[in-house]
């Protein structure tokens, strides 16, 4: 009598750590809510340039004698629905949000990205080496960290003058030294451990241990702060624009559309400023519950 041959046994789709850490985030519906809000967010202001209203830096578009309209205004030339109302340059306050948004998100990401790459490099390389060579960047990490952020940030774009990629640039050298920091406390625990001596026994070039070995399970800890980050980067990109020293005009952010309707909000035009702030509030609120739960999944003293 032959006897039922099973398969061989694999692991269940649900036992793998992607799955295990997609049911954790969606069991906490903060999170959840916060990683919608930030599609929901994110998905218009990348298609902005189809979806939006109007171009609203197209002066052939503007018409002057629609400047200043409340929300839910009709223009009597074109016909066009305000629904946010527009600005003191006939700007539709929709569209300028759903631009601006566009462009805080693209200064985020790719200020992070750009920091995540450097420090994390700075760090990782200080932890294996370790002697001189940690305690030389580790030093001019510690001088970094020393400045408040915005002071180092008007400095740089002081010298470097305004310009997308000039904010770019100076929110790079004011954040890679926190991932610097976190590579490097998380690396000195990775680099004693057996695979790491092991690898060393084998030979293996130091590129390979850090890139291949190190980085890896070093990760965790920096998705955590690079999403926490991305906060922090709208946020200060906004104030450096509401300052005037940061995006320039003709590349407008939520930050240069509150400072120019700042001037209104004493004559009683509070849609030119409050709807580009509730945007730019939701987007900081949004990627906040996100890294916060981040953070407690991928805390180690957390697994169980």
């Amino acid at each position: 009598m032959s006897t039922p041959i099973s398969g061989p046994q694999a692991s269940p789709a649900e036992e793998t750590p992607f799955h295990r850490l997609v049911v954790q985030f969606a069991e906490n519906r903060l999170a959840l809510a916060g990683l919608v809000l930030l599609i929901l967010l994110a998905i218009p202001a990348i298609a902005a340039p189809w979806i939006a209203p109007q171009d609203p830096y197209d002066i052939g578009a503007l018409d002057i004698l629609d400047s200043q309209m409340p929300p839910g205004s009709v223009a009597e030339m074109t016909g066009i629905t305000y629904w946010l109302g527009t600005d003191g340059q006939a700007r539709d306050v929709l569209s300028a949000v759903l631009y601006g948004m566009r462009t805080s998100l693209m200064v985020a990401f790719l200020s992070v990205s750009v920091s995540l790459l450097v420090g994390a490099t700075v760090g990782l390389c200080a932890a294996y080496f370790g002697g001189w060579i940690d305690a030389l960047l580790m030093r001019i990490v510690d001088i970094q960290l020393s400045f408040p952020a915005i002071l180092v940030a008007l400095i740089m774009l002081s010298i470097l003058g305004q310009g997308l990629d000039k904010v770019i640039l100076a929110l790079i050298i004011v954040q890679w030294a926190y991932f610097a920091r976190t590579a490097r406390g998380t690396a000195l625990v990775e680099r004693n451990r057996e695979y790491i001596l092991a690898a060393r026994c084998l030979s293996l070039g130091w590129r390979r241990i850090i890139f291949r070995h190190l980085l890896p399970n070093c990760l965790p800890a920096l998705i955590v702060i690079a999403t926490i980050d991305l906060a922090n980067a709208i946020a200060l990109e906004a104030t450096l624009s509401f300052l005037g020293v940061g995006v320039p005009v003709t590349q407008p952010s939520l930050g240069m559309l509150i400072a120019n309707g700042f001037e209104f909000m004493l004559s009683g035009r509070y849609w030119i400023s409050f709807f580009p702030g509730i945007a730019l509030a939701l987007a900081i609120v949004a990627i906040n519950l996100v890294g916060d739960h981040l953070r407690d999944i991928l805390n180690p003293r957390n697994a169980q």
